[in-house]
């Protein structure tokens, strides 16, 4: 309901005798944190509490929230993540395929019967524990965790949760190692290590700068100029189709150099 207290220099003990006035916490109709202060009495600061208590509860907003606590509070974790994955209509599939590997293999065996109402930090920070006992690597736990921070997050908004379940937890930190560019010679051994197709794709990869996605979309209608080849497309590694350019709108492009013949 809320919290009266004063910020003198007496103890609580004193407070009923000493002439400080008290002060009052509490969260308003809109889940503010308020404070009032004027209070003569302990009496007159409990009952403002109660009558900012009522007045918060009996609210329309409050009204709603409570509606949503009831239909999704009790709500087990599986269910509200089927409801929850029809809403994310930016995803890709690559991407949808990977948030379909986290759920299946980390976040529903965990908490696929967990009501939603119960989730706080301690049972994302126990999560995270479990992950670290059991070996996983450091960018699955990162994954996992941000894909539960994200269904998380989602039902905070709904308010089903006074506080975050996420404050305070430390997320699992990947730090990848720096990308190694092969040196020249390397780069010969890599050019004869496979078949035609092999050798085709990493001449395109290491001359034009383009990701495997992207050599394997090469056709000879992108050259715009004899030494400019236009990027448009990539081959989707899950759909096997071909598909827009990682992080770019459908229609854009980018231009790279053709390599010298010979």
């Amino acid at each position: 309901m809320g919290s009266f207290f004063k910020e003198c220099e007496h103890p609580e003990s004193r407070w009923s005798k000493c002439p400080h006035e008290y002060k009052i916490r509490y969260r308003n109709a809109a889940g503010r944190q308020t404070e009032e202060s004027g209070f003569a009495t302990q009496d007159k600061a409990k009952t403002r509490l109660a009558e900012a208590y009522h007045t918060r509860k009996n609210s329309p907003q409050s009204q709603r929230k409570a509606e949503r606590l009831q239909k999704y509070g009790g709500m087990n974790f599986s269910d509200y993540v089927a409801a929850w994955l029809k809403g994310q209509r930016d995803l890709g599939p690559a991407s949808l395929r990977n948030l379909d590997s986290l759920l299946r293999i980390h976040l529903l065996p965990a908490f696929g019967s967990r009501r939603m109402g119960t989730f706080d930090h301690k049972v994302v920070e126990a999560f995270i524990q479990d992950m670290e006992r059991n070996g996983i690597g450091l960018a699955t736990q990162a994954n996992a965790f941000m894909s539960l921070k994200a269904i998380l997050l989602d039902a905070h908004r709904l308010g089903l949760y006074e506080d975050s379940p996420l404050d305070g937890v430390k997320a699992p930190q990947y730090d990848p190692k720096r990308a190694v560019i092969p040196s020249v010679s390397q780069l010969q051994q890599i050019r004869t290590a496979g078949d035609d197709t092999f050798r085709l794709v990493t001449d395109l990869m290491s001359g034009c700068g383009l990701r495997n996605g992207e050599a394997y979309a090469v056709n000879i209608n992108n050259i715009v100029a004899d030494d400019v080849y236009r990027v448009t497309e990539q081959v989707n590694q899950a759909t096997r189709s071909y598909a827009r350019l990682k992080h770019r709108k459908i229609g854009e492009y980018r231009d790279v150099p053709l390599p010298a013949i010979g």
